[in-house]
């Protein structure tokens, strides 16, 4: 009984992590379709729109970079309830704004609120992965696409028949109750947090820094699907909208389904394997698309891309998580600012690149950066773990 007692803990700690990734996912996802409606409320320009995301962005890379400061103070249980519960209260906040100062305010918090819950989850599932000893990120990262999924699909028919503001409401009690039902089996670390400084610096490990740097690249090839798949299918290949649509689709479906399949493979063949084979395929799909002569084609390449991509950034997201010498949240917290960095400074960037050139190079390139990957895979050997012994009750 005693033995089967820290293990059950644990799984009930998995569970919970896992819906507080859902809810993240389903907060994020709610977002999407009240953008028009934010638009035309406040009366503002698609210039200004994307001031009021950037500001989102910059809220949430804030947040990520002090994150780890205050897991390693206060533990990734501690910081995980603080910013799941307030980040809750994220998207009601932005849609009660009635002006564009407010709105700016609400759009920094709401940002911060998911950035830091977005780290703080992301090592508290390191932490349940060390009590399992088996992986669970890539199925945590499926459970937030799930959540996403669901967000966007259903908050377009509640926006339109019920309201901006009714939706917002319910998207925060659900999101809320959720998060209050899991927090109290959310797991701690073992080891005292107190034996770290408590002053805010940054690691002096070098090796943080270039697991970030795979996070960076990976991103940077995940935030190109995003933005401009589309767009690539409809200008530059004769697609028309309903099928240029389904290139992001295509990608981020097949995504979402290997990363519940992604920790059998991965507890199978070990991290390192995983994510060598899995940039492989990622690099083949990016390749196949921006050399395509027809929109099919390149949505099957697409999704092909995603199917390499789906456990890249969690196995990425494990290692920095299992860095020696600083706590799972201190590396989780360079690792997704890195991470992230991309996929917020990258799109503005390949426009720019897309204004003097055609989308195809550009996935070209994209397929490089994921090969630089593959080549750096030997460094996440720290997401390849054993069993932690839990600590006595």
């Amino acid at each position: 009984m005693n033995a089967s007692n820290p293990m059950q803990t644990a799984i009930r700690g998995r569970w919970a992590v896992a819906a507080i990734f859902l809810a993240n996912g389903f907060l994020t996802g709610s977002w999407a379709p009240q953008i028009p409606v934010f638009l035309t409320r406040l009366d503002i320009s698609k210039f200004t729109l994307g001031l009021l995301i950037l500001l989102f962005g910059a809220g949430a890379v804030t947040a990520m970079t002090w994150c780890g400061h205050l897991i390693s103070k206060h533990g990734s249980r501690t910081v995980l309830r603080w910013f799941g519960l307030c980040g809750s209260l994220g998207l009601l906040v932005v849609a009660l704004a009635p002006n564009v100062p407010l709105a700016a305010i609400a759009m920094f918090i709401f940002g911060g609120s998911i950035g830091g819950m977005d780290v703080a989850m992301n090592a508290n599932a390191v932490v349940v992965e060390r009590r399992l000893g088996r992986a669970i990120m890539s199925s945590s990262h499926g459970f937030w696409s799930l959540g996403g999924f669901a967000g966007g699909a259903l908050g377009g028919y509640a926006i339109q028949t019920y309201g901006h503001l009714a939706h917002a409401a319910v998207v925060t009690a659900l999101a809320f109750a959720a998060i209050a039902a899991a927090v109290p089996h959310i797991v701690a670390e073992n080891k005292p947090q107190a034996t770290e400084h408590h002053k805010f610096a940054l690691p002096a490990n070098p090796l943080v820094y270039l697991i970030g740097l795979m996070a960076l690249l990976t991103m940077i090839s995940e935030g190109a699907v995003l933005d401009w798949a589309a767009l690539y299918l409809r200008q530059e290949l004769g697609a028309d909208l309903a099928v240029a649509g389904l290139a992001y689709a295509a990608f981020s479906g097949v995504m979402a389904i290997m990363r519940f399949f992604g920790d059998g493979v991965r507890n199978r063949f070990g991290a390192v394997m995983t994510l060598r084979g899995s940039a492989i395929v990622a690099a083949a799909g990016m390749l196949i698309a921006g050399l395509s002569p027809s929109p099919w084609l390149a949505i099957a390449a697409f999704a092909l891309c995603g199917f390499g991509i789906a456990n890249m950034v969690p196995i990425i997201f494990s290692a920095g998580g299992n860095q020696e010498g600083m706590s799972s949240g201190t590396g989780m917290s360079v690792v997704t600012t890195m991470g992230y960095s991309g996929i917020l400074v990258a799109p503005s960037a390949i426009g720019f690149v897309a204004e003097h050139s055609s989308f195809g190079p550009i996935f070209i390139a994209m397929s490089v950066l994921l090969i630089v990957v593959l080549l750096m895979a030997g460094l996440a050997h720290r997401a390849e773990f054993a069993p932690d012994v839990a600590p006595a009750e």
